[in-house]
């Protein structure tokens, strides 16, 4: 049963964009889709479809945090049978190598606790990106010529971190970015067999304390969103 997500059945495209500001949603809708329609504004979590390129897309915003995205993305996959689900956003550095402005291509994301923890019990699941849309996300990056990483990142459930011992070593072991929705977004899609890729701009640093301008973010993420479209549809 759909509770969050007010849209008919056939407005959600089988593609589906998810960052986690409904209304980055509404401009990466407004910017990069021919005849966005908004399809959804339950709670205010703002979703549109359009088209890209002529294949339909639905670019819905998650709100911020796992149990937050996991809402969304089980009411898109069993509701609406959403297929491909990429989640577009931000992530802090936590490499030397990695710079503000650049692509992180999440393989994998690591966590301490994820909505689907009750599931797993004490297996410690390993969840990964479709290596599909990883290949394709990475050569389209490549294409555009963006800096772009590929590799592990950290899911953290938690924004206001109290555990620098932790973040040490997610560095040590070679962690690339710490964000907040990719780990559980990466169980769903493994649970219902759909495939799913998290393309992040970094947009601040823990290494550095280097953080983007809020006037520079605009072409970054759109850097971050035609990456995304291009692996969708390659």
């Amino acid at each position: 049963m759909k509770i969050h997500i007010g849209a008919e059945k056939g407005d959600i495209a089988p593609t589906v964009l998810m960052p986690g500001d409904p209304y980055r949603a509404k401009w990466a809708a407004e910017t990069f889709l021919d005849n966005p329609k908004c399809i959804n504004e339950v709670r205010g979590m703002l979703g549109f479809t359009g088209t890209w390129q002529g294949h339909p897309v639905t670019i819905q915003g998650s709100g911020m945090g796992m149990p937050s995205l996991s809402i969304y993305a089980n009411e898109l996959i069993s509701e609406y049978d959403v297929q491909t689900l990429i989640r577009i956003g931000s992530c802090g550095g936590m490499q030397e190598k990695v710079g503000i402005r650049d692509v992180v291509l999440a393989m994998t994301a690591s966590t301490l606790s994820t909505p689907s923890r009750g599931i797993f019990k004490e297996l410690n699941f390993a969840p990964c990106a479709d290596y599909g849309l990883l290949a394709a996300a990475h050569q389209a990056a490549t294409d555009k010529q963006v800096p772009v990483h590929v590799g592990g990142i950290y899911s953290s459930d938690v924004f206001y971190d109290e555990r620098p011992d932790l973040n040490e070593q997610m560095m040590r072991h070679g962690i690339l970015g710490v964000e907040m929705e990719a780990a559980e977004l990466y169980n769903l899609a493994a649970r219902h067999g759909r495939r799913a890729l998290a393309v992040l701009t970094v947009s601040d640093h823990l290494i550095t304390h280097e953080a983007l301008p809020a006037e520079d973010r605009e072409k970054s993420f759109g850097d971050m969103v035609e990456i995304a479209l291009t692996a969708a549809f390659s």
